[in-house]
């Protein structure tokens, strides 16, 4: 689920149609204003903070939604 919604913010953020959710954020064209939006969706849709650096590290829509995953574990 949660990998679902951070693919529809990619896909509306990235302007994109078809993607998967191991491409690489860069690779399919983003950037660090793209990113930021992509930043604040994730709080606005899922009430979660991403700190900037981990999405920039964690460059993929699986990567980062194993991360919230694991966040939401922890609290």
């Amino acid at each position: 689920m949660i990998g679902t919604k951070i693919h529809d913010i990619w896909r509306r953020e990235l302007a994109l149609d078809d993607f998967s959710d191991t491409d690489d954020f860069f690779e399919l064209g983003g950037h660090s204003l793209i990113m930021a939006k992509i930043q604040e969706a994730i709080e606005a849709e899922l009430g979660v903070e991403v700190p900037m650096d981990e999405l920039f590290r964690k460059s993929t829509v699986l990567e980062i939604s194993a991360h919230i995953e694991s966040m939401s574990a922890v609290a």
